[in-house]
């Protein structure tokens, strides 16, 4: 008769379970590594869009280096795997992290900015990553667990546009996640999607601390007049429509592109003081909210 002998069944048996209770080790390991780096995180957010193109990590980047330069510890998360631009708006995209006892040490910027992202450690800039849903879990879960974070007021999470993988992958590995920002631009078609990930926030749920109104009308460097071009307006009114506070509007500055390409934040820049205020007056509503929230 073929098949395997009692011995060889038992013998089988035993393996699995050695290998289930290995596997239940070390995920115990990690979701405790994982707790205890982001116990030195006094508050950790998502910045999210529901489609692309409206200027998130941009919005991002620029929001993590206003709130480092006004002295908060801050860490910024690239978690768009397959679109890792910020080591590229941050200028450190020729860095790359190196372990220690501690760790992966994140990137430490100019500004004490600390940042992690998978574009930090691809070959070439033109690298694509090919990978399914696991593969990006993992890879986000050991950016949180494995990454020396240190003690930071703010962690900052860059996601994808949209509300896949990845944006359920940091919901479910930060149980106490503190909020979501959603960017969006102020035409209907961006603020169709952004209303989806409003819905997603509130299905997990995740505190929605606001939404971010980018691209919010031009003003021409010539005559100095306001143009409309993607409208006006439309964030604020959706926040209002979907009782969700409202940070804030950025104008379309080109210095915005200039600026990203060039690796230097716009608000390092001091000639650009209409975008610097308004990264400012998001910063300081962000900060109000969450006294406001921190005393009830």
């Amino acid at each position: 008769m073929g098949g395997k002998t009692c011995d060889e069944n038992n013998s089988c048996q035993a393996c699995e379970k050695t290998e289930q209770c290995d596997q239940s080790e070390k995920d115990l390991h990690e979701r405790m590594m994982l707790d205890q780096r982001m116990s030195c995180i006094k508050y950790k957010f998502m910045v999210m869009s529901g489609k692309g193109g409206v200027g998130k990590s941009s919005v991002a980047t620029n929001l993590a280096v206003t709130l480092a330069m006004q002295g908060h510890a801050v860490g910024l998360l690239d978690a768009d795997i397959h679109g890792p631009n910020i080591p590229k708006m941050l200028g450190i995209e020729n860095e790359r992290p190196v372990p220690d006892g501690n760790g992966l040490q994140p990137i430490t910027t100019v500004n004490g900015l600390k940042v992690i992202s998978i574009g930090l450690f691809l070959k070439s800039q033109d690298d694509a990553v090919i990978w399914r849903g696991p593969l990006k879990h993992s890879l986000i879960k050991q950016f949180l667990g494995d990454v020396h974070w240190g003690n930071l007021d703010f962690l900052i999470i860059d996601l994808p546009p949209g509300t896949g993988d990845e944006a359920l992958s940091v919901a479910n590995l930060l149980k106490g996640i503190d909020g979501a920002i959603i960017v969006t631009t102020p035409q209907d078609v961006a603020l169709l999607d952004s209303r989806k990930a409003v819905t997603f926030a509130r299905q997990l749920p995740i505190p929605l601390f606001g939404i971010v109104e980018n691209m919010s009308g031009f003003v021409c460097p010539h005559c100095h007049e306001s143009i409309d071009l993607f409208k006006k307006g439309g964030g604020e009114q959706a926040a209002r429509e979907m009782l969700v506070p409202f940070l804030g509007s950025i104008p379309l500055n080109p210095e915005m592109v200039n600026c990203g390409d060039a690796g230097k934040p716009i608000v390092l820049n001091t000639d650009q003081n209409d975008v610097i205020d308004a990264f400012n007056k998001i910063a300081e509503n962000w900060l109000q909210l969450l006294k406001e929230k921190s005393a009830a």
